[in-house]
């Protein structure tokens, strides 16, 4: 667990997280705590990170997201040593689509 960040507060915040129910929460919820450039740097984030993982290099990366080299390269440092949450949360995401497609 990362001391850095754990505190009363982000106690909090990740209790109101796992509350929502569905993406349209999430939006609602989203939007009344963050302003639109903190969502969207997160977002872009997120994508970066799965682009990364998909083994895309920089360039295609910079021009898919508009990130810079210095996002890429802090989210590519956090895929390589940090807490494996990027690698939970893909699998998760990603492994619940293919078992859905498996089903039909």
């Amino acid at each position: 667990m990362n001391n850095k960040i754990k505190d009363e507060a982000t106690d909090l915040l990740f209790k109101a997280i796992l509350s929502l129910k569905n993406e349209e929460e999430c939006y609602n919820f989203f939007e009344d705590l963050c302003t639109v450039p903190e969502l969207k740097a997160m977002s872009q984030r997120i994508v970066v990170a799965k682009m990364l993982t998909d083994k895309k290099v920089y360039s295609d990366i910079v021009s898919k997201t508009g990130a810079s080299t210095a996002t890429i390269s802090r989210v590519n440092r956090s895929l390589i040593y940090g807490s494996d949450g990027y690698e939970m949360v893909f699998g998760r995401i990603f492994d619940e689509k293919e078992d859905k497609a498996e089903d039909k």
